[in-house]
This record gives structure tokens, C-alpha cells and sequence, in this order.
């Protein structure tokens, strides 16, 4: 063999031939361990987070008092159909805290409320005057005031 490498073609040659075959064996072990580790699992997509932190629930509960209750638009795409009204009843800010969908109860999520401002009053898509208990109340999502102290949006209730 070593006369065969006497050559500067060979010696040239094999260096690379060498490091294309350690990297393709570093390559197929990689994906072997790779393929092991995941253990051909469904991967499931993770399509964010399951709440929305809104903040300190003393200033959310202050503003709710001044301004009215807080609208927010659509946490999850552009749609607006998942928009929604956080409102606040009571002196206990760690307690009354409830969420509504910002559409009224009695039609569907293409109708849209707007609010009036620095009040609890909302227009609706047909110019309706309505009030956030006419508002729609949602199965899946709920407030929760975490430690008495942050309010939590979760996005995803049972």
C-alpha cells in the first residue's frame, strides 16, 4: 500500500476520500441517534401560548373602573373572531373578573362589537346599543388571577 501512495495523485486524493467518509459515517450516526431519541412520534404543533398574561390586577382593576371594560382584539389570528372584553365587578380586585367574547349573545362572531369609550357600553355590527352582559360568554376561555396579584387569560379552558 505504501507504494501505491507514492504518487502526489494519490496522496492528493485520499485525504479527501477519507474526510467524505467520515462525515458521511458522522452523518448517518447523527441521524440514527436522531431517529431514536424521537421514536417516530406525531409531532404536534405547538400553536403558542395557553394564556395571555393582561398584568397586575390592580391596575387592570383600576382601568376597568375609570375606562370600562378592557377590549382586546384576536390573541390567536386576524380574524377578530376571537376577540374579546375582559370586565371587572366588585372592590376586590383579586375576585369578579370575568371575559366575553366581543360579539353579542344573540348573533354570531362576524358581528363585532366596538366599545364606547370610558363607558361598559358596546355598538354592535347592526348599530345596536348594548351593554358587556349582553356580550357572548365563552366554554373555552377564562380568566385566572394568579397568586392574587397577575391576571391570566387562559386561552384554552375545559
Amino acid at each position: 500500500m505504501a507504494e501505491r501512495l507514492r504518487s502526489p495523485f494519490a496522496r492528493a486524493l485520499l485525504p479527501i476520500f477519507g474526510g467524505v467518509a467520515f462525515f458521511a459515517a458522522l452523518f448517518g450516526i447523527t441521524w440514527l441517534v436522531a431517529a431514536s431519541i424521537t421514536d417516530h412520534s406525531a409531532t404536534v404543533p405547538n400553536l403558542g401560548r395557553r394564556t395571555f398574561v393582561v398584568g397586575p390586577v390592580t391596575d387592570i382593576a383600576k382601568s376597568v373602573a375609570a375606562n370600562g371594560p378592557v377590549l382586546y382584539p384576536d390573541l390567536r389570528d386576524s380574524s377578530g373572531t376571537r376577540s374579546i372584553v375582559i370586565d371587572h365587578t366588585g372592590n376586590d380586585d383579586a375576585r369578579g373578573w370575568q371575559v366575553y367574547y366581543a360579539f353579542p349573545a344573540d348573533r354570531n362572531a362576524q358581528c363585532l362589537v366596538t366599545q364606547i369609550k370610558k363607558s361598559r357600553t358596546f355598538s354592535d355590527c347592526e348599530g345596536r346599543s348594548i351593554t358587556v352582559d349582553q356580550l357572548k360568554l365563552p366554554d373555552d376561555v377564562r380568566p385566572i388571577v394568579e397568586n392574587k396579584t397577575t391576571l391570566l387569560v387562559d386561552m384554552q379552558a375545559p
